[in-house]
């Protein structure tokens, strides 16, 4: 008759949410694509905001009195956002649907059977990451857009009044997105699949309102996830929408809906 071993727990190494976390850095930091992905992100975030701040700095005398009326110099610097917002998105999307492509997922869940650990420190990992990196990128953008601006005398200060939401709010709006992204990979499974629901809800879903009657446009436009979620980014607050963090509250929790129902998915479904 042969005796088991018994190895004590802590030799064997209990899978901890910090150790699930761990590892998690470890497999986005060293995936090709997160480096390529979001310099994409940083390099639209900061060229298109100063692209947009000097041409329209240079066609200023030129602008019809309406847009002069409406000008930002805030937003306008920032504008990169729009094309980052698909980089960030995209990317959370891979860190989920890039395991199950290639079938590492399985592998993944072997390691932590309870699942829900794994979606956790994915969102958060990547949400950490997005976070610094959009905040230091809006707030080169803004800089850089200014000082294009100031050739013409139309910068604004960073201490002036609402800019400094609008600056941290491009971090956190991006933020957004990036766990929007996680959420899908995780509920629909499917690389392809995740990243045409984003665009779908990032900028389709905004064009075909815009299909809508006048009066039910206003009603719906700003309950839409992109829509709230920019508020921050604006200085004055946009005709007919929440106000800032109102907004910006109905988009997280339109992300903590999609994270809840990814986690529900990863529970009830096999690999």
């Amino acid at each position: 008759m042969t005796t088991a071993t018994v190895i004590p727990e802590a030799e064997r190494g209990q899978v901890t949410q910090l150790r699930v976390i761990r590892s998690e850095w470890i497999k986005l930091r060293s995936l090709r694509s997160t480096l390529f992905t979001l310099l994409a992100a940083v390099v639209a975030m900061i060229g298109l905001g100063f692209l947009f701040s000097y041409f329209t700095a240079e066609r200023w005398s030129n602008l019809p009195p309406r847009e002069r009326l409406a000008f930002d110099p805030t937003l306008v610097s920032l504008r990169g956002f729009f094309l980052a917002q698909l980089a960030v998105g995209v990317l959370g999307v891979l860190v989920v649907g890039g395991e199950y492509a290639t079938g590492m997922i399985r592998a993944t869940l072997s390691a932590v059977p309870r699942r829900l650990p794994v979606l956790w420190a994915k969102a958060l990992v990547y949400a950490v990451v997005a976070w610094v990196l959009m905040t230091v990128a809006s707030l080169t953008a803004f800089l850089v857009g200014q000082a294009a601006l100031s050739d013409h005398h139309l910068q604004t200060s960073l201490d002036a009044p609402g800019v400094p939401r609008a600056v941290l709010g491009a971090g956190l709006y991006l933020t957004g997105v990036a766990l929007i992204g996680v959420a899908l990979g995780a509920l629909i499974r499917n690389t392809a699949g995740g990243i045409a629901t984003l665009f779908g809800v990032l900028l389709v879903l905004p064009v075909l309102a815009q299909a809508l009657p006048s009066s039910w446009f206003d009603a719906v436009d700003r309950y839409l996830p992109s829509t709230a979620g920019q508020g921050l980014l604006h200085v004055q607050q946009q005709p007919h929408t929440l106000a800032p963090w109102t907004g910006f509250a109905l988009f997280c929790l339109y992300a903590l809906l999609a994270l809840a129902a990814a986690a529900i998915a990863l529970r009830r479904r096999d690999a």
